[in-house]
């Protein structure tokens, strides 16, 4: 008790005790070089979730809007110390915010160059504007044809000092800025990263339209992986090079031995063949001497999409991709839902990460290798 009283002296040196029972605190807290006034009163026990806090006008309005967190606080706090470091490191962040929206506002000539710059750039190019003109959203179109967006935070300084640029491109987008520069230049230095960029997302484009992709659902440009569907319960997760696309990708099979295994063997026999000048996706057709099977294509029978324990795709944003090795079951699991299955039964055995059981459709052995999961 006494190390608290003497901490929080320390840490409050405004806020002191109004009464021996030392249950009424009153004086102020201080946080970025300002005072506020307060009242804290205490229960006999002293505990912080029977408490009051008690706030000058000036403090109410800064704490507005955080009135739940305040209250979540006192009744988590052990004593009274620790609550007013919580309540100091709420009341900084309230001050920051509160800064950041009623910061001054740029001159008037940082708008009216702004509408120039814009009205040079072309107003069809412009997509949202705020009210501030702090935000801006320019659109462009590739030379395949696909829409692109670049979204601008400009700063008031601008453009003495660059603005953030937001792109969903799958390598990082610099931007060469000095203070002579302006939204002409930054959208020209965009048409150019989507020019050399037009290849990678030509691959990636073929790949969506030409092939059963498992993973992502809806792909944003920036993705570089694909895990595209095989048959018979098996899939290959590919990781394309935005920089050089009609290489070999990094190519990971999943499903199970008796399928993947001729797949892997097949690549490592053929990876001569591999022509950079064709396509990704007929490289890969050659290579492992494949057809890729459209979704439309293929029959229920030959991909079983749900998880034979949980019966869903998706699973906290995983699908299943552990599959029995006995050709004549191929039911596939989440990784999770079959760790869980195994370690409930008493036949079933581990070794470090691997653990040996039994398929809960057709009780053959199988075998799950767990990844980032302790046991």
């Amino acid at each position: 008790m006494a190390e608290m009283e003497a901490s929080l002296l320390r840490q409050c040196p405004l806020l002191l005790p109004q009464n021996r029972a030392k249950t009424v605190y009153e004086g102020f807290i201080s946080v970025q070089g300002c005072d506020f006034h307060l009242r804290v009163v205490l229960p006999e026990d002293l505990q912080m979730k029977n408490a009051r806090l008690l706030c000058s006008w000036q403090l109410r309005a800064i704490l507005n809007g955080y009135h739940q967190i305040v209250q979540q606080r006192m009744q988590h706090s052990p004593d009274l110390m620790s609550f007013m470091m919580e309540l100091k490191m709420i009341l900084e962040v309230a001050l920051k915010n509160r800064q950041e929206c009623y910061a001054p506002p740029p001159p008037p000539q940082f708008y009216s160059s702004l509408i120039e710059e814009i009205g040079t750039l072309g107003w069809d190019k412009l997509v949202y504007v705020d009210t501030c003109l702090s935000t801006i959203k320019l659109k462009a179109e590739d030379a395949s044809g696909r829409k692109h967006l670049i979204t601008l935070k400009l700063k008031a300084k601008y453009p003495a000092e660059s603005p953030d640029c937001f792109v969903d491109f799958p390598v990082s987008f610099s931007v060469s800025w000095t203070p002579q520069s302006s939204l002409v230049s930054i959208y020209g230095q965009f048409l150019a990263a989507l020019e050399s960029l037009k290849a990678f997302w030509d691959v990636m484009d073929e790949i969506d339209e030409k092939t059963w992709v498992l993973e992502p659902e809806k792909p944003t440009r920036s993705a570089t992986a694909r895990r595209i569907a095989l048959g018979n319960n098996a899939s290959v997760n590919i990781e394309v090079d935005p920089r050089h696309p009609t290489m070999l990708p990094e190519c990971c099979f999943l499903g199970a031995d008796h399928v993947v295994k001729p797949l892997g063997i097949k690549l490592s026999r053929n990876i001569h063949l591999w022509d950079p000048e064709n396509s990704l996706l007929q490289n890969l057709k050659d290579v492992l001497e494949i057809d890729f099977p459209a979704r439309a294509n293929l029959e229920k029978s030959d991909f079983s999409m749900d998880c034979g324990i949980c019966y869903a795709y998706q699973l906290d944003g995983a699908i299943p991709d552990q599959v029995c090795d006995n050709s004549q079951c191929g039911q596939p699991f989440h990784q999770i839902c079959l760790y869980e299955w195994l370690r409930g039964l008493l036949t079933s055995r581990q070794s470090f990460n691997i653990i040996f059981g039994e398929c809960p459709y057709c009780s053959k052995p199988i075998t799950l290798k767990m990844s980032g999961r302790k046991s």
